[in-house]
């Protein structure tokens, strides 16, 4: 198959072309790749340029296009700082269920993945490019076996190949110097909904004519404020208005454009009269479109509409409740696949025995203070309850440190190990 062939090929023509004999055979990858990627291959050459960013509202909607509108950066960074203000623990699996501070990936997860980034930084990175661009990647460097760095890769230069067996591996092309292949165990790889089950989906593509339309309704608005000639109703003449009155009014009308010269009145020339139109800012729905717009951009990202600060729901004493739905909803499914993205890459066969990663998301669903309260009394046994905690937990939850001997006294149907209450 010719060059010219395969540019207007199908997918699936493309997919069952066979290399030459001479030629090892390797799988082509089937997923989609990020809008700015680009390789000598020439099969990939043509998915990316069949990948239209062109949306049927004429906006052409790119990640930095679609970043630029509010809604989109409201949901990328909410639910991006929310992953990276949370702290991704490693445990010990089985009973004990206790943090591995031994282990070196411990450390990395928690405070600092690399030289140049905190675990907030590297979270925060890792989670943006996996929801517009589908996928993040980071190299995972080992000495000796050991994890020593998380080392995030650049965008648009990865591809993803299946083996025979497969197996998978990473090729990734660096900026100066060859290409370099990584196994599965060398790359920590986040993903978002896959269609595949190698690439995921990019939110920003799949909510390009969604983020399209928010960007040419502000743009209309943009322009309208610029221009500064609100279409608020229409001049009207009993005979035939002289050229020169006409050339007199265009003037006028001219001098009207720019916001700062809205609003002004126009001399009418020759007897004309001004009919205003019964329409409205409100009838010509611009206001209705964007809200809309910013529902339709939600609802991709997951985000709740207060979130998304529209304020025509009053939560009152339910914004507890909109968090635990925000994190059960939108934030509980990132959790799990970094979760198990780090069990994936980052363990070794041995270690995923005796390892996991788990992200605390207690911090978002503690409450008020009073809700806090109620809890950890129940939980050390007041109220007829059995208890399930004892104070130095409850006090490790709150920062606060063991208790020292003698300083508290024994909760309700608790005793203390080895010390009598005062």
């Amino acid at each position: 198959m010719g060059f010219i062939d395969r540019l207007f090929a199908t997918a699936a023509d493309r997919t069952t072309v066979r290399p030459a004999a001479a030629v090892p055979s390797v799988p082509l990858v089937t997923a989609a790749l990020p809008d700015n990627h680009f390789t000598v291959d020439g099969s990939r050459i043509i998915e990316l340029m069949r990948a239209s960013s062109l949306t049927e509202s004429g906006a052409n909607v790119t990640v930095a296009t679609a970043l630029k509108n509010t809604t989109v950066f409201r949901c990328v960074s909410l639910i991006s700082y929310s992953i990276g203000m949370l702290p991704a623990h490693l445990y010990h699996a089985g009973d004990e269920r206790r943090k591995a501070t031994e282990h070196p990936l411990y450390d990395l997860l928690m405070y600092q993945p690399n030289d140049w980034q905190s675990a907030f930084d590297f979270k925060v990175l890792m989670q943006m490019r996996a929801m517009v661009d589908g996928d993040a990647f980071a190299l995972i460097v080992r000495s000796m076996g050991r994890v020593i760095r998380l080392v995030p890769l650049p965008r648009g230069r990865i591809s993803i190949r299946q083996k025979e067996d497969w197996s998978v591996e990473y090729h990734y092309q660096p900026p100066k110097g060859s290409k370099r292949i990584f196994q599965a165990d060398e790359i920590l790889h986040l993903r978002g909904l896959s269609d595949d089950g190698l690439r995921g989906m990019s939110l920003v593509r799949q909510a390009a004519e969604a983020i399209g339309l928010a960007l040419q309704t502000e743009k209309a608005a943009a322009r309208l404020f610029r221009n500064g000639m609100l279409a608020g109703g229409a001049l009207q003449h009993k005979e035939q208005l002289s050229p020169e009155a006409y050339e007199r009014l265009k003037t006028s009308m001219a001098e009207r454009e720019s916001a700062d010269n809205a609003h002004k009145w126009l001399i009418l020339e020759e007897d004309m009269t001004a009919n205003p139109f019964s329409q409205t800012g409100k009838d010509n729905q611009h206001l209705e479109t964007r809200q809309h717009q910013i529902e339709e951009i939600g609802r991709i990202f997951g985000v709740p509409r207060p979130l998304l600060m529209l304020d025509d729901t009053s939560w009152g004493s339910g914004v507890d409740v909109l968090g635990q739905f925000f994190v059960t909803y939108g934030l509980a499914p990132w959790f799990t696949a970094w979760e198990q993205a780090i069990r994936r890459s980052a363990l070794t066969d041995q270690e995923k025995k005796q390892f996991y990663a788990k992200f605390n998301e207690g911090a978002l669903l503690r409450g008020s203070m009073k809700d806090q309260a109620e809890f950890f009394a129940k939980a050390l046994g007041s109220g007829g309850h059995q208890p399930w905690m004892d104070a130095d937990e409850v006090r490790a939850l709150q920062e606060l440190g063991k208790a020292k001997p003698g300083q508290l006294p024994t909760a309700p149907g608790q005793q203390e190990n080895g010390n009598e209450p005062a």
